[in-house]
């Protein structure tokens, strides 16, 4: 059975970490993905959208309909899509090449986990990427 890492492997991650891929981010303000990404970006990180329904900007950035898409180095890819849709989204991650692939809360393919662990990638999964920011590394914004 897959375990998280250690939060002190996690601080580090995002700590070291700039460029994050949001696979399933929406341009809707009210939906998860836009307030958790919105909050990345606000604590400094370069927020990637990834979604093939998006045509325009969102957060300022230009989307990208696939993670093959994305031109730069992407250090996480933070996926916000249903379990059973994460192995085509680790597929395509494994030729990224990030150090993670972080799956949000309610976020579980532990398959896609074991492929991406083999090629040493690091794998959250079921953790929302911005209460760990919060909690880890001090900010006292807690919603998401």
């Amino acid at each position: 059975m897959f375990i998280n890492p250690k939060e002190t492997e996690l601080k580090k991650l995002l700590q070291d970490c700039h460029n994050i891929a949001v696979v399933g981010l929406s341009s809707n303000p009210i939906h998860t993905s836009y307030t958790v990404a919105k909050y990345l970006q606000d604590h400094g990180y370069r927020v990637i959208p990834v979604n093939p329904t998006l045509k325009e900007a969102v957060l300022g950035e230009k989307p990208y309909p696939a993670l093959e898409a994305v031109p730069e180095k992407v250090d996480i890819v933070n996926v916000f899509r249903r379990s059973e849709d994460v192995p085509p989204i680790a597929q395509a991650a494994l030729q990224v090449k990030p150090k993670a692939i972080w799956m949000q809360l309610g976020v579980v393919n532990e398959a896609a986990a074991a492929e991406a662990v083999k090629e040493n990638i690091l794998v959250v999964m079921d953790r929302c990427i911005k209460l760990t920011h919060c909690s880890l590394l001090g900010t006292d914004e807690k919603s998401a």
